[in-house]
């Protein structure tokens, strides 16, 4: 791997940036791609292993590459340590989601309350994301249903490149968060994003169920299927 390689992959690992590590079979020749060009049958490859986090093989004519994903991992950020993050922190632990819980409230967000399955952060929604800062491989969950809560950290989770988004609540529910955060300057396709009432639509009513629903619905969105 060359200096230059080697720093733009660094760089990449610091600032959480998914890249490919592009390496030509027998010479060796290596790219890192998006950062360098790569040809349009290798910059495809590339993208299917980013999205599908594998390695392997891929033959290109007379040419063989290996492509290494270069990615950190998945992660979820739940706002609202409350019944439903009980459920869900696991179910996301266990499809492999680096876990975050924040809350400000502190005898919501416990380690008896979550053991060890998730970081437990105490600070105001909207700052805890800022210092987090969500990017394409982040999902944000709003549970709390307050918005002194859930719409500050809508409002950062909406200027990110956070591949999911959703916010608990009903229909009606959201209908006036959608106009509070219209008059906080976003637009409808950005509040698009947002998946409300959140998680599939499987008739859940428990706090379990919910999280079943939701982990579904975040899953989906990472493989394309939303």
């Amino acid at each position: 791997m060359t200096p230059e390689t080697l720093g733009i992959l660094l760089a990449a690992r610091a600032a959480r940036r998914p890249v490919a590590l592009l390496t030509r079979l027998p010479d060796g020749a290596q790219i890192l791609y998006p950062d360098q060009p790569a040809p349009p049958a290798l910059a495809e490859a590339a993208e299917a292993a980013l999205r599908d986090d594998r390695a392997g093989p891929v033959s290109l004519g007379a040419e063989n590459w290996f492509i290494q994903p270069q990615a950190p991992p998945p992660r979820l950020i739940i706002i609202g340590a409350v019944h439903v993050a009980q459920a869900l922190v696991p179910m996301a632990a266990a499809v492999g989601l680096a876990v975050t819980v924040v809350d400000p409230r502190r005898a919501f967000a416990t380690e008896e309350r979550f053991a060890a399955d998730a970081t437990l952060v105490d600070e105001w929604p909207d700052d805890a994301l800022k210092a987090l800062r969500p990017e394409s491989r982040t999902a944000i969950v709003t549970l709390t249903h307050d918005p002194k809560l859930d719409d500050p950290a809508l409002d950062v989770a909406l200027r990110s490149e956070a591949f999911y988004i959703g916010a608990l609540g009903s229909r009606r529910t959201h209908a006036k968060r959608v106009d509070r955060l219209t008059a906080a300057g976003h637009g409808p396709e950005a509040i698009a994003r947002i998946h409300a009432p959140v998680g599939l639509d499987i008739g859940a009513v428990t706090a379990p169920e919910i999280a079943l629903s939701v982990i579904a619905q975040v899953v989906a969105a990472r493989r394309g299927k939303l």
